[in-house]
């Protein structure tokens, strides 16, 4: 009896040592899984990289600060502190980006703040997108603040005062038996969706458009795909960012170092050849910057980057052309060995010396993922390291230059086309009055 008791319990045992085991390596490829799945999500997921005012430029003010002042202080301090300079208008005309196609969803509205004007972007029922005067003409309202979307019109939150989105008319008041007077109406803004985002069209002579964005066939056919993004607020005149496509003397001296030194300017000093030795890793540009013959809102900046071990070996080469398309739109078409890519580059003035600056990426499927994090984080890393300068640089209408500058001029030359008798001047009161 003892011996087939001993055998029944030793036989539980087992089992119960089996069954352990099985439990031990499900929770062992769980894990696996679970953990493959994250880096996964995170190798495909889209970069979003968003940078304040305060967030790029100050960390050499930072290490210098002995009064234990935070970075937005001392944005607003050196903001305040800067040398404007003489510069141009401060809203040029053309077509600017009031925000991304994500950002408007289907009967949403957002209040968006630019070019010294106030707007209630809306989009219809049917998915059209609306650009219209933010105030309501009845007593002041918001549109943009708590209001609703009524098929193809945006009512007033305050009395219900419904305007159209296609000409600003006002097509309803709830609590009047009387007919509605044509005066009842709000400017509606010359507006175009396109490539992922809300254009507005800015005119200071009140011209309609004289060109369109184009559509790029790969985005609308959705042979290529969202890619990552990055944004920025840029203490600068909107004319000094999209300048630099001209500037090829800053390319190797800014930008010559490598990415891994990052944006902070100090470091990227480092990277630097000194005593006749090469950096291990370095950069190296050949540009060539000419107006568009055929349209003369666009100017056409042609890159062939390299980058090079110890500065004489390129092992990685890559071709850019970037247009310019009036003063707030950029298109870079990167040709590399592993494809062809688009980032887009948009400016747009939210306040006479602050500018909001959107990068975003489209590429074909195969190469969103780390691919498209690596190109989004590289122009970020190089961009900032421009932020860094032009938030504290001041504006020379009358530079310095040397015959190899000369494309500065030429640029500036071309930009003035997108000015015009009542564009917006700057006046110091503005710059001194408000903080960030």
């Amino acid at each position: 009896m003892l011996f087939y008791l001993q055998e029944i319990l030793l036989g539980d045992m087992d089992v119960f040592f089996v069954f352990k085991s099985e439990i031990v390596g499900l929770l062992v490829s769980s894990a696996a899984i679970l953990l493959s799945v994250t880096a996964c999500y995170f190798l495909l997921k889209p970069l979003n990289r968003i940078r304040d005012l305060c967030d790029v430029g100050y960390e050499e003010q930072l290490r210098l600060d002995n009064y234990g002042q935070t970075r937005r202080q001392l944005a607003n301090e050196m903001r305040r502190r800067k040398k404007i300079g003489e510069i141009p208008p401060v809203y040029p005309n053309g077509w600017f980006v009031l925000c991304e196609s994500d950002d408007l969803k289907n009967r949403q509205v957002r209040s968006v703040d630019a070019l010294g004007e106030h707007f209630a972007v809306f989009r219809s029922a049917e998915g059209v997108a609306y650009v219209l005067d933010a105030y309501c003409p009845h007593l002041g309202a918001h549109l943009g603040v708590g209001s609703r979307v009524v098929g193809d019109c945006v009512e007033c939150p305050f009395h219900g005062w419904q305007f159209r989105g296609a000409d600003g008319q006002c097509t309803s008041i709830p609590y009047t038996s009387g007919k509605i007077p044509k005066s009842a109406r709000v400017k509606s803004w010359p507006c175009d969706e396109v490539n992922g985002f809300i254009f507005v069209w800015y005119h200071a002579e009140q011209e309609n458009p004289s060109w369109k964005v184009p559509r790029i066939p790969e985005i609308v056919t959705r042979k290529w795909i969202y890619g990552g993004r990055s944004e920025y607020k840029v203490n600068a005149h909107i004319q000094e960012i999209p300048e630099n496509g001209s500037d090829v003397a800053h390319l190797d001296c800014l930008h010559g170092p490598s990415l891994l030194y990052g944006s902070d300017l100090n470091a990227a000093q480092g990277g630097k050849s000194d005593n006749g030795w090469a950096p291990f890793l370095q950069h190296h540009w050949k540009v060539k910057w000419e107006a568009n013959s055929e349209e003369k809102h666009v100017a056409i900046s042609s890159l062939h980057h390299e980058l090079r071990l110890f500065g004489r070996l390129p092992f990685i080469s890559v071709d850019v052309e970037a247009k310019q398309m009036g003063p707030g739109l950029v298109c870079l078409s990167f040709n590399t060995s592993f494809g062809r890519c688009l980032l887009f580059e948009t400016v747009t003035p939210i306040e006479p010396m602050i500018q909001r600056v959107l990068h975003r990426l489209y590429a074909p499927v195969f190469m969103v993922g780390p691919i498209a994090k690596f190109f989004v984080w590289g122009e970020a890393v190089m961009f900032e390291r421009d932020v860094a300068v032009w938030n504290s640089k001041t504006f020379t209408s009358k530079p310095m230059l040397v015959a190899e500058d000369r494309a500065i001029n030429l640029y500036r030359r071309w930009f003035q086309q997108f000015y015009s008798e009542n564009s917006p001047r700057f006046t110091f009161k503005e710059n001194v009055s408000s903080s960030w």
